[in-house]
């Protein structure tokens, strides 16, 4: 999966900077020290990353996102962030089903 998802990444960077090769990004050094990627491209990506992925990054969190490492962890523990809400979710749905029946 984090195969898959760094892919996803080096992809959705490549979108907004269109110069940078996919291949050459480096995963812990911040987008900003690898090549010109300022906080309009940050945007952009957190936006990419919404259309292609469907996670909602909110401006409080584009910090999270300034190089591919950082993206990839923010994105990891936010889907596990989803997925632990929506199976408590659906516990308590079946167990308001069960006292209702």
């Amino acid at each position: 999966m984090t195969g898959e998802l760094d892919t996803q990444l080096r992809a959705l960077v490549s979108q907004v900077a269109p110069d940078v090769d996919p291949a050459s990004i480096r995963a812990d050094v911040e987008f900003r020290d690898q090549f010109d990627f300022d906080s309009m491209d940050l945007f952009n990506f957190a936006v990419a990353i919404h259309a292609a992925l469907g996670v909602n990054v909110p401006e409080r969190d584009y910090r999270e996102l300034t190089s591919l490492a950082s993206a990839m962890a923010y994105l990891l523990r936010t889907r596990a962030d989803q997925s632990a809400a929506s199976s408590e979710s659906t516990s308590r749905s079946a167990a308001s089903q069960s006292s209702i029946s």
